[in-house]
């Protein structure tokens, strides 16, 4: 796969994104902290800022990515990030620290563009029997970021500040959006033929997932998974410190002990992408989010509390790579980026909702409700999957009545 340059470059490319991201959201996690004093609500506002982006911008930019050509977009997208986030170092000399939230907003907002022309490049460069693979390729590497990024953002802010972990991260993107300008310049044929205007494309793109049976049964699961997700994401910080009785530093492990596993969970996806059906991983995944994520929530043991955090981890891979196969697999070059900007925010949305709830929830109930909703949640959409493989085994009856005939 590696043999691919598209998948070289852009792998590249986001190993950059990686380090700058993890840098950055790790020294304003614990810059805001130690301003705050630990208030639940602005760790929550913090994720608001980086996600909520992609609820409202997420189908816009993927209409976008579409219609115009992918390297420009991704090459344009890390440069005005690496711009803001520079602005954002010179507002925050000068006593802002809410500029952090505003740079933390426009880097992800960009990335609603960038994000959709780097699947759209897969889609129209690497073939169909090795997308699953490139997806757990990906999935990887976020994983090894998982178990570097808190170290990496720990270190640099306890050794240098947030000053100096902001310009590291302007740096990383500015090298990300050099390396994307060593791709292949795009073809005239890389973007749709505007005959249409924004409006008629974004409706184009929405109806085309509407008329999809697999993309309406994603984006079911999506909405709740989201909502999930989005109630506990703030709250780990608050596992390490009141139940496990760690301070702040100590959640840096459990992102490490979950991250080292992810890694490992998509070396083994790796080999089996070519045996095992991406709705059986998908599936399979969320059952083990499920029990671990309830599992998290009432344990006040570190050690089983990591061990929980491996178990999850290592079945992580199977929920991220089987969703972006069934995406790519069931929407054709013309629609990636659309469908992507589509159901993506359809994620992110009720993820959004759930972690401005979560502040308020944590002030009303006890760290093992939220996550035992949030299990429940995860294993509703779970069972949402059930249309997929009844599909499945239609098509495959379908095909040996087809033979006997």
């Amino acid at each position: 796969m590696l043999n691919n340059r598209y998948v070289r470059t852009i792998i590249l490319s986001r190993v950059l994104l990686q380090l700058g991201i993890w840098i950055r959201n790790f020294a304003i996690l614990l810059y805001v902290t130690d301003l705050t004093n630990n208030d639940p609500q602005y760790v929550s506002l913090i994720s608001v800022a980086e996600f909520a982006p992609i609820f409202i911008f997420g189908i816009i930019g993927g209409t976008f990515a579409d219609r115009w050509k992918p390297k420009r977009t991704m090459v344009w997208c890390d440069l005005l990030s690496a711009l803001s986030v520079f602005v954002v170092l010179i507002s925050l000399m000068y006593g802002s620290w809410y500029s952090l939230l505003l740079g933390t907003l426009i880097s992800a907002v960009l990335s609603q563009f960038s994000q959709p022309s780097a699947m759209k490049l897969f889609k129209q460069h690497v073939p169909d029997e090795k997308l699953q693979g490139v997806m757990a390729m990906f999935q990887s590497l976020i994983a090894v970021f998982m178990v570097i990024g808190p170290i990496l953002g720990t270190i640099v802010y306890q050794q240098y500040g947030i000053e100096i972990s902001l310009a590291i991260t302007g740096v990383m993107f500015f090298g990300s959006a050099i390396v994307l300008m060593l791709l292949p310049q795009d073809s005239e044929a890389s973007n749709i033929a505007q005959t249409h205007n924004f409006k008629q494309d974004l409706t184009d793109g929405i109806r085309y997932l509407w008329s999809n049976r697999v993309l309406r049964t994603l984006g079911a699961t999506f909405a709740v998974v989201g909502f999930g997700v989005g109630l506990i994401q703030p709250l780990s910080l608050f596992i390490a410190i009141e139940n496990l009785g760690q301070d702040k530093q100590f959640l840096q492990w459990l992102l490490m002990a979950n991250g080292a596993a992810m890694f490992i969970g998509g070396g083994i996806v790796m080999g089996i992408a070519k045996k095992v059906k991406p709705q059986t991983l998908l599936a399979t995944g969320l059952l083990v989010s499920a029990l671990c994520t309830v599992g998290v929530g009432w344990s006040t043991s570190v050690t089983l509390t990591l061990i929980l955090q491996v178990l999850n981890g290592l079945f992580n891979p199977c929920v991220h790579i089987g969703i972006q196969t069934l995406i790519m697999r069931n929407t054709e070059a013309a629609f990636v980026g659309r469908v992507g900007g589509a159901i993506t925010p359809i994620f992110m949305g009720l993820m959004v909702i759930g972690m401005s709830l979560s502040g308020y929830l944590k002030d009303a109930f006890s760290l093992f409700t939220i996550y035992s909703i949030s299990g429940l949640l995860f294993l509703i959409g779970m069972l949402l999957l059930v249309p997929l493989f009844q599909k499945t085994h239609h098509v495959v009856n379908n095909k040996q009545e087809s033979l006997v005939k």
